[in-house]
């Protein structure tokens, strides 16, 4: 899968399919909507009409149905018929798992994808999420040829019209940030350690004419960031922030996305065990979404000023680590008794949203991270856990969560009830909580939260992507397509105006045209 190209055609052609084999996907009653003139080409003379129908009709999708229709080389596979209301209408999980199951092998194959107008973009991210980037298998290293994957759509329903360059476009810039942020987090930190984090920051400044500003190492302490200096300073190689910025002319807001960065997890001298560490490398998992998301955010057009900050360390175990019961100054100015050293995103993230807050100025702070194991057991593993001081951005994130297949759920927000888990007799807080069995999935947020503060009148959104962030022992890339889909209001590309939390379901932002627009864009 790791030299697959990805290619998004309004026409993929006819072809034989002994000699590019196919895979026609969707939901059973779609499906029969396909004409068989759409088909033809891409089946004969292998699988006749009749070869075709027969096929439809055994398929009985509970939840899913696949049946081959010409040997391994061409096959129809069948998503659910139906989804709950917490799913998105794309059943974006079981487009990846069928394609992955289902899709015949060769150097040059085709997917017909069949869907509505509004599940384009959530079905490319699932497809994209099949096709993993990054492999150290030595038989792979052996292997030059090319591999390409064409993804045709065919739309029915309402504006079933054909595919606009734009549109494949958009999904291609998309399908590469899901992909970038994948072989980020799929990379061990024998590679992706903090120097080549920053490597991969460049070269995406490089593409899109910025030039990123780096905090680093020593400069970290000197300038207050506590946090991500005491989590860092352990390990070979030093811990950055770093920060990708695009300001357009014509802004009206101004927007933060903070990630985590932990290119490993030990733990710190609070170290994990032997069952609990392996997986650790994906703990940059915040960042890496933020990375892959800013990148085609920024290709598509964003009209608001728009800032990537990432919060970048390895938690290692050294003679320099922090120790239990250290106190760190943080760049709030806040203090923080440290009484769990494995409890260290939330201390890097504090640092993140408190530089967004005072030297950016931002209206709106996302962070986004692989913040607790608790988030699994709160929301599940396809749905991340979204925890914000606003409501109206609350239901937003999980609209936008079901119109891209990036599945969102709240947490509870109390921090007058949850708060006081953080209680230091000797700091303004400690950094992990009195009482596990108390939300602490929440609390992990609340505390990224204070070193903004409660009462800060803007717009703070934290996104907890433990579990989706991977499916089994590969990463899926989690976060772009949502982020692309919750600030889609605020890009120039239609397809992305369409999957935004106002471009679904009969909503419209002139219903709310007295509302500040540093908020009616968005929400």
């Amino acid at each position: 899968m790791a030299n697959v190209q990805l290619q998004f055609q309004a026409s993929a052609g006819e072809a034989d399919p002994q000699s590019r084999p196919l895979l026609v996907l969707g939901q059973l009653h779609n499906l029969h909507r396909l004409p068989w003139a759409q088909l033809r080409g891409k089946l004969q003379p292998r699988v006749t009409e009749e070869i075709w129908q027969s096929a439809l009709s055994t398929l009985n999708p509970n939840p899913t149905d696949s049946c081959p229709l010409y040997l391994n080389y061409a096959t129809v596979a069948a998503l659910p018929s139906r989804v709950s209301r917490h799913n998105s209408p794309s059943a974006a999980q079981f487009i990846t798992r069928l394609v992955r199951n289902c899709l015949p092998g060769g150097v040059n194959r085709c997917i017909v994808m069949v869907c509505e107008r509004s599940e384009v973009f959530a079905s490319a991210c699932a497809l994209a999420r099949a096709f993993p980037l990054f492999t150290h298998r030595s038989s792979a290293s052996r292997r030059t040829e090319k591999k390409t994957v064409t993804v045709e759509f065919f739309l029915v329903g309402q504006n079933n019209g054909p595919i606009e360059v734009a549109t494949l476009k958009c999904l291609a810039s998309a399908t590469e940030g899901v992909r970038l942020a994948a072989r980020i987090v799929d990379t061990p930190c024998n590679e992706m350690n903090t120097d080549n984090f920053l490597e991969e920051i460049k070269k995406v400044g490089k593409d899109l004419g910025i030039t990123p500003t780096i905090i680093r190492d020593e400069e970290l302490k000197e300038r207050g960031f506590g946090g991500i200096y005491g989590v860092g300073k352990a390990a070979l190689h030093p811990p950055a922030l770093a920060v990708l910025s695009h300001t357009p002319d014509g802004a009206t807001q101004t927007i933060a996305w903070v990630g985590k960065g932990i290119v490993y997890d030990t733990g710190g001298l609070s170290i994990k065990g032997k069952t609990t560490m392996p997986g650790m490398k994906r703990d940059c998992g915040g960042a890496a979404a933020i990375l892959g998301a800013f990148k085609a955010t920024v290709k598509q057009g964003f009209k608001d000023n728009l800032h990537a900050v990432f919060c970048l360390a390895e938690n290692a175990v050294g003679p320099r680590a922090t120790r239990p019961d250290d106190i760190h100054v943080l760049y709030s100015g806040k203090t923080v008794e440290i009484n769990n050293t494995d409890a260290e995103g939330r201390l890097i993230l504090a640092d993140g949203v408190a530089y967004a807050c005072k030297d950016l100025g931002a209206d709106i702070i996302l962070d986004m991270a692989t913040l607790t194991g608790a988030q699994g057991i709160a929301t599940g593993k396809y749905h991340a856990a979204v925890l914000t001081n606003n409501e109206e951005w609350e239901k937003a994130c999980v609209k936008a969560g079901r119109n891209c297949g990036d599945l969102v759920h709240p947490l509870v927000y109390c921090p007058e009830l949850h708060f006081s888990e953080f209680t230091s007799a000797v700091a303004d807080m400690k950094n992990s909580v009195a009482d596990r069995d108390n939300t602490p999935s929440s609390c992990a947020g609340l505390f990224i939260a204070s070193h903004i503060g409660f009462d800060w009148p803007g717009v703070w959104v934290h996104i907890d992507i433990a579990a989706p962030v991977h499916a089994g022992e590969r990463a899926t890339g989690y976060g772009v397509a949502l982020l692309l889909s919750l600030f889609g209001g605020a890009s120039e590309d239609p397809l992305l105006n369409l999957v935004s939390p106002l471009g679904c379901n009969g909503d419209s932002p002139t219903e709310d045209m007295e509302r500040d627009s540093k908020r009616r864009r968005l929400v």
